[in-house]
Order: structure tokens, then sequence, then C-alpha cells
């Protein structure tokens, strides 16, 4: 009786880990991506008319996501003193800079200028602009996430 126990078991056991790794093939996401898979660039005039270079760390670039997940891109933003995002309309999508550190400037859709620092979150919904100055003298970083219904 206990070596047929062992046996379901491991068939069992052997049945869910080729089911697990099945659906790793069929194009399922993972839940969480480490820092070391990050597609790293750095990137000039971001937004279109950004000034300077951005460093930019995609945990999820957009170019991987598929027409029916919400989240498009999830990428880490880090603006050297000086160093902008120009400001830019999202028609879209919604686009969110969480900042984490350093501080500057949010630019909103009616050209006005909003300090911000770490903690603060801002947000671009459909149709709205934004742009985003660092105007501190250390590296202002933002965890930027572009999303769309």
């Amino acid at each position: 009786m206990r070596t047929v126990r062992t046996l379901l078991t491991a068939a069992m056991v052997a049945a869910c880990s080729l089911a697990f790794v099945g659906s790793a093939f069929a194009g399922e996401f993972p839940q969480v991506y480490e820092k070391k898979d990050y597609i790293v660039k750095d990137r000039e005039k971001l937004g279109g008319t950004g000034l300077g270079t951005v460093h930019c760390e995609y945990a999820f670039p957009r170019d991987k996501a598929l027409p029916d997940q919400a989240v498009k891109e999830i990428a880490w933003l880090t603006l050297p003193p000086g160093a902008t995002i120009g400001v830019h309309k999202h028609e879209k999508n919604e686009d969110a800079y969480i900042v984490v550190s350093g501080s500057g400037v949010f630019v909103g859709s009616d050209g006005k200028e909003i300090p911000v620092k770490a903690g603060d979150v801002t947000i671009a919904r459909k149709g709205e602009s934004h742009g985003m100055k660092n105007t501190g003298k250390v590296p202002l970083v933002i965890l930027d996430v572009i999303a769309q219904q």
C-alpha cells in the first residue's frame, strides 16, 4: 500500500511539474521581474523633446505586453540634475510617475509646473500631457507605470 501511495504521489508531482512547465512555454508572464533581468538603456530626448540622458531600467517593456494586458510598461527612470522628460501627450494610455528619490518639477497638461519630491505620485490620464524636470542637485529617480484600458 505504501508503494502505491509513493508512486501516486510521484506521478502527481510529475504531472503538476509538467503542467507548470507547459504553462511557462504557453506565453504566460512571471509575477516577479528581477533587477538582474531588466532591460537597461540610456535614452536621449525622452518624451520626444526631453533634455539630457535619462537612464532607463525596464522591468517590463511595452513591446512585451499583450493587447489584453492593462499594464504596458514598468520602468525605473533616473534623471540626472538638469535632465527632463519632454512634455508629451498620452493618446491611448495612462502614465503614473512614483517619485522614489530626489526632487523636481512635474509639468501638467495645462503647462503648470508643480514641485515634486520623494513619495509624490503623478498621473497623466488618457488624453492628457505631462513631463518631468530634475531641478535638484541629485538624480531624480521615478518608477514609471504605463497602463491602458
